[in-house]
């Protein structure tokens, strides 16, 4: 196979999951397909070495990281133009189902939603959730437990509706 090939099956396996998880974290589906279209380009930039190594935790980061960057420049943005109206913006729908999840999760605290997208939606190890967010295995872990819980009753009291 390729090196083309190979990236564009990564691609094809990849992208669409990693998409859906950064959308459930931050909500802005526009900004979760900007992130993720970039970590890509700049995947395809080192293919080369990626390939071999772990380009999936590779990928998963970046586009974390790009998001975040574009969430705080855009706090930033908002914050100067403080008392103009906001311009209006065409955002993407995401399926219903997707949009209860998001706002359940919204009722989580920040580290519970972080660890649980990247656990149970991009099957991310313990330990590697550890280490992309910097917090110790076992604060992953409570975070993980309260989290489930926390996320089974807001779905369960269909506390996942505003």
């Amino acid at each position: 196979m390729s090196n083309s090939e190979s990236f564009d099956a990564f691609y094809a396996a990849r992208a669409p999951r990693l998409v859906r998880n950064i959308y459930l974290r931050t909500g802005d589906a526009t900004r979760a397909e900007d992130s993720v279209q970039e970590a890509f380009v700049r995947a395809w930039r080192r293919w080369d070495r990626l390939e071999n190594d772990d380009p999936v935790g590779w990928v998963t980061t970046v586009a974390w990281r790009l998001a975040i960057r574009d969430w705080r420049r855009t706090l930033r943005e908002a914050a100067a133009r403080l008392g103009l109206e906001a311009r209006s913006r065409e955002h993407i729908r995401p399926p219903d189902e997707l949009l209860h999840l998001h706002q359940a999760l919204a009722k989580l605290t920040p580290a519970q939603r972080d660890v649980l997208v990247l656990h149970y939606f991009e099957d991310m190890p313990v330990r590697d959730v550890s280490k992309l967010l910097g917090m110790p295995e076992g604060t992953v872990k409570s975070h993980l437990s309260r989290g489930r819980d926390a996320l089974r009753e807001a779905l369960a009291l269909g506390g996942a509706t505003t």
